[in-house]
């Protein structure tokens, strides 16, 4: 069931957009910030722009689709959304090549993510279901991970920031250990039995499908010991808290 058609091609608009979006933050909202933090926390606030409503989106973008599944095709609405999520990835991997050329993790990750939602839109038309249920996953976080890093970034010398970071930190870290290492796994096994099987072969080219699973599975890895590492940042902060209070 087609449920939404732009009258424009939605990349070039999206796009704009994020760029817009981008600039506005580099040069107006955190024109006060250090020039070393004003880059990241525009990345953060065009993250914000996407995350929640890619989540949105999504959701409303699979519960129209009458046929769902690994192999099933793309719905003109599905497409939108892949736009949307590529527009971003863009202009966040732009930025990173210009203010952060080495964070080759960044760079990489985000070839990878491009990768996998343009061959999904513009190649094989088939397969959004999974794709979107990822982005679900991945970006559910989004608010409360850009909110993180946001405070992260001024907490030595704002103190408001400060207490947001602490206060955010577990809630935020638990939230992270569920998603990626829990709901995010299961998913993936149950889209790695389908396409191993050969099952969307004659819409989905294997080379395509594998290339799919190797790119998913790299990165709920790299997440999971991402915030293993938070965790035990965490537990060393505490525990460092701690011995100072019994050594007063």
């Amino acid at each position: 069931m087609e449920t939404l058609a732009f009258p424009v091609p939605a990349l070039p608009v999206f796009l704009s957009m994020f760029m817009a979006i981008y600039m506005f933050s580099l040069f107006f909202v955190f024109r006060n910030w250090s020039p070393k933090l004003r880059p990241e926390a525009s990345s953060c606030v065009i993250s914000l722009a996407h995350g929640t409503p890619a989540v949105i989106l999504a959701v409303f973008a699979i519960a129209a689709q009458s046929q769902r599944g690994f192999a099933a095709p793309n719905t003109e609405f599905q497409n939108i959304v892949l736009e949307y999520s590529i527009a971003y990835f863009l202009t966040d991997l732009l930025h990173y090549t210009v203010f952060f050329p080495n964070d080759v993790l960044f760079i990489g990750h985000h070839l990878a993510t491009l990768f996998v939602f343009a061959t999904c839109r513009y190649l094989v038309f088939h397969g959004a279901y999974a794709i979107l249920v990822l982005l679900v996953l991945a970006e559910i976080t989004s608010a409360c991970q850009n909110t993180w890093t946001l405070a992260n970034a001024r907490r030595s010398d704002v103190p408001t920031a400060a207490k947001v970071y602490e206060f955010l930190s577990p809630p935020f870290y638990a939230f992270y250990s569920v998603v990626r290492g829990l709901a995010g796994p299961l998913f993936v096994y149950e889209m790695g039995l389908f396409y191993l099987s050969g099952a969307a072969d004659k819409v989905i080219p294997r080379w395509v499908s594998i290339s799919w699973m190797v790119v998913v599975v790299i990165a709920i890895s790299v997440s999971i010991l991402w915030v293993a590492n938070l965790w035990v940042e965490l537990y060393r902060e505490r525990c460092g808290k701690l011995k100072t209070k019994k050594a007063m």
